[in-house]
């Protein structure tokens, strides 16, 4: 999906650059269509930053593409000082974010939308539905800003919602599932999970509302403060830590608008080095999978 979108964007726009670190096996259609527009540094993402930084300055569209630990982390300091302080228009697409490689702690991004939301002038989007990773991308186009685009693995992936009429603005989020008694808030993957939560809730005589806040920053507070006014209760459910996320963004935002849900819970990773597993053995173990979003809320509700 995302190849075949940089293709697209590459063919409708020649200012379109794609810069890697030892991705290539994911570009491919892109690199075999435009050689001279893509850049792949090897395993070296300080690097992929400056150039992008470099290419920007120029007046290119530079993509930079890698792995969400890696962007984050490996070359925080070129995020922020080559792209985030010139307020470079570089879009940061990031995939296995969360507790998706199976890789263990050193693969797996635990800390990303903490550490990118916290840049001046840096903007934060998670997606499950792939779809919606090519609809973002193609939305970043006209994004005056920097721009990290967060996924898990991206293929296989549950689609949510039908291409032909997905419509994505950044700084809104999407009512995925109407409902009255909660609202379980969600991002990327853990999407599919509340909705899967949603609907064997369903079955014990709770309606809860699942919203995909697929912008963390900019925030959708209009459509949370709505949240909060007509259903009370709030849980938010992340695949990231339960402090410094999106959880942590709601959190400030109710209480810079002095809003008091009526109960708050945040599901996701704790303070630990997360293990091994697949996303599913992970979710489950941390409580933040289907199962732990049910139990949430009905005790919340209790």
């Amino acid at each position: 999906m995302m190849d075949q979108v940089l293709v697209d964007l590459g063919t409708e726009n020649e200012d379109v650059w794609t810069v890697c670190a030892d991705m290539s096996t994911y570009l491919g259609s892109f690199r075999k269509a435009f050689p001279d527009r893509y850049i792949d540094v090897g395993i070296a993402e300080q690097t992929s930053v400056g150039i992008a930084a470099g290419l920007a300055l120029e007046g290119a569209i530079p993509f930079v593409a890698g792995m969400a630990p890696f962007i984050s982390m490996r070359s925080l300091e070129q995020v922020r000082s080559d792209v985030c302080y010139q307020d470079l228009p570089v879009k940061f697409v990031a995939w296995y974010g969360g507790l998706t490689t199976g890789g263990g702690s050193t693969h797996n991004a635990m800390e990303d939308i903490a550490l990118m939301k916290q840049l001046v002038n840096m903007d934060v989007v998670s997606v499950g539905d792939p779809n919606m990773v090519g609809a973002l991308m193609r939305a970043s186009m006209d994004h005056p800003h920097p721009l990290y685009i967060r996924f898990g693995v991206g293929k296989g992936d549950p689609c949510l919602y039908d291409p032909e009429t997905i419509s994505v603005e950044i700084g809104k989020g999407i009512l995925a599932r109407e409902g009255s008694d909660a609202t379980i808030l969600a991002h990327g993957d853990l999407v599919f999970e509340a909705l899967r939560a949603a609907e064997a809730l369903a079955e014990t005589g709770v309606n809860a509302r699942v919203v995909d806040m697929y912008s963390i920053k900019p925030l959708d507070k209009e459509l949370l403060l709505r949240c909060v006014e007509e259903t009370g209760h709030i849980v938010v459910v992340e695949d990231h830590l339960t402090f410094g996320g999106l959880a942590s963004s709601i959190a400030d935002a109710l209480m810079d608008e002095r809003v008091m849900p009526r109960s708050f819970r945040r599901l996701g990773v704790p303070q630990i080095y997360s293990g091994f597993g697949s996303p599913q053995v992970n979710w489950a173990q941390y409580g933040y999978d289907r199962g732990g979003i049910v139990a949430a809320v009905i005790e919340m509700l209790g």
